[in-house]
Order: C-alpha cells, then sequence, then structure tokens
C-alpha cells in the first residue's frame, strides 16, 4: 500500500477508473454480440438497424479511449462487411 497521501488518492482513484473501464468494455462487447446474433438470425433490416447502434456505442469508446479508434474502425468494418454479405 502506498504511504504518501497523493499517491493512495492515485491508488483509490484507479481502483474507480478501472470499474468505469470495464462497464464501458462491457457496453462495447454487448453491442457487438448483437449485431452478430441478428447475423446469425439471418434478418438483414434488424441486422442493419443493430448495426448502426452499435456504431454510435463503438464510436463514443473510443472517443473516450478505452479502446484505440484503429481497433475502433476495425471492428466496424468487420461487422459492415458481415451486415453487407448477408444473402
Amino acid at each position: 500500500m502506498a504511504n504518501i497521501a497523493s499517491s493512495r488518492k492515485r491508488a483509490r482513484q484507479a481502483v474507480k477508473r478501472n470499474v468505469h473501464n470495464t462497464g464501458l468494455r462491457s457496453k462495447l462487447r454487448t453491442a457487438i454480440k448483437a449485431v452478430r446474433k441478428a447475423i446469425a438470425a439471418g434478418d438483414k433490416a434488424a441486422a442493419t438497424k443493430v448495426y448502426s447502434q452499435s456504431t454510435s456505442v463503438i464510436d463514443s469508446i473510443a472517443d473516450k479511449k478505452i479502446i484505440h479508434k484503429n481497433v475502433a474502425a476495425r471492428h466496424k468494418s468487420r461487422l459492415a462487411s458481415a451486415v453487407k454479405s448477408m444473402a
């Protein structure tokens, strides 16, 4: 455990930030899974709608630097191509 008051505070803040970021990362994964589930169901209209909602979630989490912007772009690109390739 830290001895200096400022380092104790930084440790407390790190714990709070870790919990917050974990929740956001979970939200990201849930959004991606929702698109994959809609694709697996085979309904292109529903998949397109869920994809557009998920893109905003992915972008907002990338803006908060939970994930890198290139990782966000890669997720969106892969999901978009999967939706587009639906029969």
